[in-house]
């Protein structure tokens, strides 16, 4: 997905790659609370449940199994932007601070879409 792709392109495959990452989720056994939450600090691109942990996913993806791994993509850079993202989403939601949070990342790889799961991939930090 470099320049050649379009932003509409980009676009439609980020949301097959949601889409998959959704359903493999719940196959998973997590309840898929929302999708595509936006706010001032960026996007949100699943909110689930895990039982009774709320977990923020962020999904990456690769057309070319060649290319760096979707999850080596999660800079701490995005994990900071997904962090308030989730913060402002709690607070938005008034969601107890008592709630268990994790943050994952669901990578889709390669022409087939191939998935993996990384549950609690980062942490909030400070």
């Amino acid at each position: 997905m470099r320049d050649s792709v379009q932003p509409s392109e980009r676009r439609q495959v980020g949301l097959c790659w949601e889409e998959r990452a959704a359903d493999y989720l719940r196959s998973q056994g997590l309840e898929i609370l929302e999708r595509n939450v936006e706010s001032r600090f960026g996007e949100l691109d699943i909110v689930a449940a895990d039982g009774d942990t709320l977990v923020f996913v962020e999904v990456r993806g690769r057309t070319h199994p060649d290319e760096v791994h979707p999850a080596c993509t999660v800079t701490r850079k995005k994990q900071l932007q997904v962090v308030r993202c989730a913060r402002l989403y709690c607070l938005q939601k008034k969601i107890s601070s008592g709630v268990m949070i994790r943050f994952d990342v669901v990578a889709v790889m390669g022409p087939d879409g191939e998935l993996e799961w990384f549950p609690n991939a980062f942490e909030a930090g400070r």
